[in-house]
């Protein structure tokens, strides 16, 4: 993996945090999730017209995605709901690149060395120590496990989008096809939420579709770097977003305590010297 791989995915998890920091600041998440599917859409439109189709071997994975990201979506608007940003998201994501580069291995035998092992479980630690207490009663437990749901289907959909890019052979089509898909998530999210989507306010909106904008581009990065680089390690380099998050959760959500963050920042950035050592 290279430098400029690297500073692609980190710069995709900045951009990561801040729009799960969006939703998580907005008046009403279920409507601003909706806005986000939708903003995927209006550049996949623009995308799919000027690229060829994918190849009908990466249309069951688009699929597959598609209805993965409706799950994520509900299960982080749950999440959101009931926990603090900061307490929520790194459990979401800490467990996300263990579970990645255990599914590479067993489903496409993307096997890695020792010392990249050894970087994911170190960024995953890092990671994790941001959840002290989590599992004491800082959260509800109805949080936690939806928490868990998010990690599991982020690692589902990363590991069908890293298959299917790779088979779709034109990362930009199928990054296309899998963004205009999306419409179907922001038709189910507008259709049962349609009084609350009349009365929403004109910075939801502006929140939402900024979201949507930060959103896809975020997510194109990281399926671009997916086809040049194994799927555990740019996973791993993808949850670094939480550090990001937890930044935003103190500086902006006034979350706390900064000492535990610093030190778990700490953490994951040996866990990326020894990724970048092992690339």
């Amino acid at each position: 993996m290279t430098l400029a791989i690297g500073l692609l995915v980190l710069s995709a998890a900045l951009l990561h945090a801040v729009w799960n920091a969006l939703v998580k600041g907005s008046d009403d998440k279920a409507i601003v999730l909706g806005l986000i599917s939708l903003g995927h859409v209006i550049p996949g439109l623009f995308i799919v017209m000027v690229v060829p189709l994918p190849p009908i071997e990466s249309v069951p994975y688009i699929i597959a995605s598609t209805i993965i990201h409706w799950v994520y979506y509900f299960l982080l608007n749950t999440a959101y709901r009931i926990g603090d940003f900061s307490l929520i998201y790194p459990i979401a994501r800490g467990l996300a690149p263990v579970l990645i580069a255990l599914g590479s291995q067993i489903w496409i035998g993307e096997k890695l060395p020792v010392l990249a092992w050894t970087g994911i479980l170190t960024v995953s630690g890092g990671i994790m120590i941001l959840t002290r207490g989590s599992f004491s009663g800082a959260i509800p437990p109805s949080a936690i496990v939806a928490a868990v749901g998010v990690a599991l289907a982020v690692t589902a959909y990363s590991l069908v989008d890293g298959v299917g890019i790779r088979i779709s052979g034109n990362a930009l089509s199928y990054i296309g096809w899998l963004f205009v898909n999306e419409i179907f998530v922001a038709a189910f999210i507008f259709s049962s939420q349609f009084r609350r989507l009349r009365v929403v306010s004109v910075r939801t909106l502006y929140i939402g579709f900024a979201g949507g904008v930060i959103s896809g581009l975020a997510y194109a990065m990281v399926l671009y770097a997916k086809t040049l680089a194994p799927l555990g390690i740019i996973s791993a380099l993808r949850e670094t977003s939480v550090i990001f998050a937890a930044i935003i959760g103190v500086i902006w959500f006034k979350e706390g305590p900064r000492n535990q963050r610093l030190f778990a920042a700490l953490i994951v950035v040996v866990g990326i010297g020894l990724i970048a050592v092992s690339a």
